[in-house]
């Protein structure tokens, strides 16, 4: 799994959606990929989403799981009574962390998994390598 690491940009950061035909847009939690905000000027937040047929209880073990290897993320923090998890990164040094959240809810079939990275103003992070860490802590949940 590749760590979502965030690189600093000097001048104007410029971000590009990848999203050209291929096997990732046939899954769900790449095609549910999208960003807000202004590159360098704003925090930025990725956002996805996926379903799996699992109960809320034996995804939220398996999302923390692929968190913990990942290895760039501390106080991770899970709520079973709200099926949430927090967590922060902080590999740029500044003391100003990247958040990642994930609520998970109860659907008629299996549980709807929300996920959301956020970098502070000023950080980029590349797209393409958040997409690809999100849709992997949520692989194994499926």
């Amino acid at each position: 799994m590749m760590p979502i690491r965030l690189f600093f940009a000097l001048g104007v950061a410029a971000c590009a959606s990848f999203a050209g035909p291929g096997k990732a847009q046939a899954q769900p939690c790449a095609t549910n990929f999208s960003s807000s905000g202004v590159p360098m000027v704003s925090q930025i937040t990725y956002r996805t989403w996926d379903l799996s047929r699992k109960a809320p209880a034996a995804v939220l073990p398996v999302i923390v799981r692929a968190i913990e290897a990942d290895g760039d993320f501390v106080d991770i923090r899970t709520d079973r009574a709200s099926g949430t998890i927090s967590a922060m990164q902080e590999v740029t040094g500044s003391g100003r962390p990247q958040i990642l959240k994930v609520t998970t809810r109860k659907q008629a079939t299996g549980t709807r998994i929300d996920i959301a990275f956020t970098v502070q103003p000023g950080q980029v992070a590349p797209e393409g390598a958040v997409r690809k860490a999100l849709c992997d802590f949520l692989r194994g949940t499926r």
